[in-house]
């Protein structure tokens, strides 16, 4: 699995590049602050629906709040096959820090 830091994200983002960006936080996480253009898909409900709602094909950037619990999902991903995973080093602590202060932290 690959990891990317705040910047390159935002990089990729800005470039308009051909991605799913995956937020695997709770759901009172997700309303709280989220990154843009990324979808929600829990670390609870992860090992259900991941092979239903993701294709192993396409490239995913998975992130949580600093970079542990989307590096679990990835790896889960990849025992399921999927090669195209990244991990969004820092979460979205580092991008409020680094990259939108606007992103509120917690």
């Amino acid at each position: 699995m690959d990891s990317i830091d705040v910047h390159e994200l935002k990089r990729r983002l800005d470039a308009g590049e051909s991605f799913r960006l995956v937020d695997v936080r709770e759901e009172d996480e997700w309303a709280f602050c989220r990154l843009p253009r990324a979808e929600w898909l829990p670390l609870s409900r992860f090992a259900a629906e991941a092979s239903q709602t993701l294709r192993a094909e396409e490239p995913i950037i998975l992130y949580c709040h600093h970079g542990v619990r989307s590096l679990h999902a990835g790896q889960f991903l990849e025992q399921l096959g999927f090669t195209r995973i990244t991990n969004l080093s820092g979460g979205v602590h580092a991008w409020s820090k680094q990259v939108d202060a606007s992103v509120p932290t917690y």
